[in-house]
């Protein structure tokens, strides 16, 4: 028996037979019907609608045949499917492939097979229509056009199904979106009439489905558009423009009690199959939980503003007495009242009084109001223990009332006082100090515990700000007495600072004439010196240059400590700066008698730093290597990197250091009592390594073992930026120098970082004058009234993106000629295609690469020095 072979496209062809929703599915008429028609017109005992599954051939129809399924391995239809072409077997007993299948040897005893195959969905065969008899027979063309017919029935039946199983999803999924969204859906007929509503709509709004449905859908719009409902519905049929079918807007709709809900109605027509409208549906979003939502965000912001700006601003609103009008004012805000005040309690001997520091003005008359102008002022005191404001001042409480008029507390109030409705005294505590207190009257908001629990932070910002206030004068002279210290502590300072660099500088300039007039007797060749003098000679240029190194380092000490120092920070290859060093002192090391290993660096690592200083922090470390060393000693230096930051370090076999003194190395002329024994220098050398290395943003430190050596070490951050191409700008600037007239280039691009690094390449460019804008609104600005000759755009902008404004360029006649050269990150080749495709007449890629940034500049540098680029009147 041979099993057939499954076919190439066996993954799609199970997907296109499961996507038909038909196997294991019931007996089906249409089937049966069809299988008896083919037994009938080809008179034999059986036919079948077989489907190849993975592993079996399942019987869709099974006419006479008892079984519903097969093994797909000694299935005669797998042959056919594997094909996919019709497959006839006359005579069984005379096929090889099938003379011993168990089929054939057994029931049902097959000996004629016809089978044809099932393509519903295109060219991939799921199945057969397949004829089967116990006796041999010949089977014509004529029958092979017939059993292809009836195939074609199949599969007009198998799509049929598949139609119904996705028309009862569709069904089946609108039911539970119609029943079960969380958003209100109404039908609507062409005369406006409610042809349903879903229960979302009916809670929403308060009805029953009794009460809407067969009802104009006008009965849930407000009054006051309700007459002009049904012409929105009747401009759209005549093909008026729309103003609410097919857009969204928000509206109110109206409640069964009256009040109207915000909602977001979006309005769909339904058109059937001869493109006629039959119906309308109605989407409404209830928008109350958002206006709500809003409401409360817009307070919570309003708080959040206060409390920024009452500590922000404190000083500013203190020195020009508005702070507690202030916060008497945004109290009033937000808290919707008509009336507020704020008070500071002072304790006395008997009682708590209070001193109001901001009240709204309540006055009816002058008698009043000269009584306001004294409570603002702070003159008068407010004492009374037992009225709505003394519970809260004398003794803490919180008090809140909605009818003050017959409240115990209440003290009266005068002829033509203005009328108080609500009231609510909160008090202000520091920790358990009661230190003041706020009060509130006529709000529009529910008084209550939640909303005093609410302004907590604003009671928590005024607590601050009267123990900033009572602690200002004391806080002030404390402030003035620091200041004249650290002023003094600074003159001092720096008056050591320039006293050091004014006699560095003075003690250098005749040091410079001796090392020179010394040089020149060295080398003189006229009249040589004798072997005596020329060792004199170079014992004065050999201290000489001592001494110099000894002043420069006092030097750069001043310049550290007065802060005139300056770094030049850039990317610089480790490699070289250690190279540079290690040759600067190779013969110090050799005259000593020492050996320096330096193993090669794992990587070329590259460090953000001023080479200048890096080399001398080297060439420190490596000195004090030297001097402190054992005879005959090594010197051993290595790198290795940690994490963002590159570490060297610096090993010597000498004497090691002390534990308990260690801190003591890097302390300015602090030489660890080595200035009583014969190594020379000043003790600055340390302390001017570790200034430099802290400014370049690394770390340095020391570990030695008393009698095994030291190991000074230093780090340096990590970059992986590299130098600009010599080459690239040399070339760049040899263009740039044959061009008679300098470019104009207008660089669009909001971040900082990344402008000041054009404008350090841009300074290389002689011929090229860099202006820079943070928009592409301000940049169309700026070419309408003087156009660049490029224009070097960012295509992610804030407001206009890059694409939307060369649009604009585009289609402006006065700025059409400027060419556009994108600047992206987005730098998949799709997006280089698409930026092209655009209209940037260059698509550039970040990280920048100078190489090809100075290619693209140089074309526009040249074409600029050929021809004046037309510019026209803005």
């Amino acid at each position: 028996m041979q099993a057939a072979e499954r076919p190439e496209n066996e993954s799609q062809r199970l997907t296109a037979l499961h996507a038909l929703r038909i196997l294991d599915t019931p007996i089906d008429d249409a089937f049966e019907q069809l299988t008896q028609l083919a037994c009938d017109l080809f008179d034999v005992p059986t036919a079948l609608v077989s489907l190849v599954d993975e592993e079996r051939q399942w019987f869709k129809s099974h006419h006479g045949l008892d079984a519903c399924e097969t093994r797909r391995e000694i299935s005669f239809c797998a042959h056919a499917v594997a094909a996919n072409t019709p497959l006839v077997i006359e005579d069984t007993g005379d096929d090889p492939r099938f003379a011993d299948n168990p089929l054939v040897q057994g029931m049902p005893h097959i000996r004629f097979y016809a089978g044809h195959p099932l393509r519903p969905t295109g060219e991939l065969a799921v199945g057969t229509l397949c004829l089967i008899s116990d006796r041999p027979r010949t089977f014509s063309a004529r029958d092979r056009q017939i059993l292809a017919r009836l195939a074609g029935q199949v599969d007009e039946l198998l799509r049929q199904h598949q139609m119904r199983h996705t028309l009862s999803q569709v069904t089946r999924r609108y039911e539970a979106l119609f029943n079960e969204s969380a958003t209100g859906i109404v039908r609507i007929d062409r005369e406006g009439k409610v042809l349903g509503i879903n229960p979302y709509a009916l809670t929403m709004l308060g009805y029953t489905k009794q009460e809407v449905v067969g009802r104009n859908v006008s009965m849930l719009t407000p009054p006051t558009i309700r007459a002009e409902h049904d012409h929105f519905i009747a401009r759209f049929l005549t093909g008026s423009d729309p103003k609410v079918i097919g857009r969204g807007r928000e509206v109110e709709a109206l409640h069964k009690e009256g009040r109207l809900v915000p909602v977001h109605l979006a309005v769909n027509a339904i058109h059937n199959e001869q493109d006629e409208v039959v119906e309308f549906l109605g989407i409404l979003t209830n928008l109350s939980d958002v206006y709500d939502a809003n409401h409360r965000m817009h307070k919570e912001q309003s708080l959040l503003k206060v409390l920024h700006q009452g500590i922000t601003d404190y000083q500013a609103l203190m020195s020009g007495e508005q702070l507690w009008s202030f916060l008497m004012e945004a109290l009033r805000e937000l808290t919707d009242s008509d009336y507020a005040l704020i008070g500071e309690v002072l304790p006395t001997s008997t009682t708590n009084a209070l001193k109001i520091h901001a009240i709204t003005d309540l006055s009816w008359s002058d008698e009043s109001r000269h009584l306001m102008e004294q409570l603002r002022s702070g003159d008068m005191r407010l004492t009374n223990p037992d009225s709505l404001l003394g519970r809260v001042f004398a003794h803490g409480d919180v008090v809140i009332t909605d009818d003050v008029y017959h409240h115990a507390q209440r003290g009266g109030f005068p002829p033509g006082h203005p009328r108080i409705d609500n009231y609510l005294g909160a008090p202000i505590f520091s920790g358990d100090k009661l230190i003041g207190m706020f009060a509130i009257a006529n709000s529009q908001q529910t008084l209550s515990q939640t909303l005093l629990d609410w302004l907590q932070p604003f009671t928590d910002t005024c607590a601050l700000l009267i123990n900033l206030y009572r602690q200002m004068a004391e806080r002030e002279q404390v402030t003035r007495d620091l200041a004249a210290a650290r002023d003094q502590a600074e003159q001092a300072n720096k008056a050591k600072s320039e006293f050091l660099s004014s006699m560095s500088h003075e003690l250098r300039t005749p040091l410079n004439a001796i090392l020179g007039f010394a040089q020149l007797l060295g080398k003189g060749r006229r009249d040589p010196l004798s072997e005596k003098q020329q060792r004199q000679v170079n014992q004065i240029e050999k201290s000489g240059q001592h001494l110099l190194s000894l002043i420069n380092e006092v030097l750069d000490l001043a310049k550290i400590e007065s802060g005139h120092m300056t770094l030049s920070i850039e990317p610089i290859a480790m490699e070289g700066v250690i190279d540079d060093a290690c040759s600067t002192l190779e013969a110090s090391i050799d005259a000593a008698g020492l050996t320096l290993q330096r193993p090669p660096l794992a990587k070329p690592w590259q460090v953000a730093a001023d080479y200048t200083r890096t080399k001398q922090v080297l060439l420190n470390l490596l000195s004090n290597a030297i001097k402190y060393n054992r005879p005959q000693g090594s010197i051993r230096m290595t790198v290795e990197q940690q994490g963002s930051e590159l570490c060297v370090r610096v090993t010597d076999s000498g004497y090691g250091i002390a534990p308990e003194r260690q801190h003591e190395l890097f302390e300015p002329f602090n030489r660890l009592d080595a200035e009583h024994g014969t190594i020379e220098g000043t003790g600055i050398g340390l302390a001017i390594t570790r200034e430099l290395v802290e400014r370049m943003r690394g770390q340095i430190g020391v570990t030695s073992t008393p009698g095994q050596g030291a190991t000074f070490w230093f780090t340096l951050p990590l970059t992986e930026a590299s130098p600009p191409n010599e080459s690239s700008v040399a070339r760049t600037l040899s263009n740039a120098a044959a061009n008679p007239r300098r470019l104009h280039l207008l660089y669009i691009e909001d971040n900082p970082t990344n402008q000041r690094l054009m404008e350090d390449i841009m300074e290389d460019f002689d011929q090229v004058r860099l202006q820079t804008v943070t928009s592409a609104e301000l940049g169309l600005d700026i070419m309408r009234h003087s156009p660049p000759d490029l224009v070097l755009m960012d295509i992610h902008l804030p407001g206009m993106n890059g694409y939307q404004a060369l649009d604009a360029i585009q289609h402006d006649p006065r700025l059409q000629h400027i060419p556009v050269v994108a600047l992206s990150a987005n730098a998949m080749e799709r997006d280089r295609a698409h930026g092209l495709a655009a209209g940037f007449a260059d698509y550039l890629t970040k990280p920048i690469d100078i190489d090809q940034l100075s290619s693209t500049l140089s074309r526009y540098v040249s074409a600029a020095s050929v021809t004046e680029t037309p510019r026209k009147a803005p």
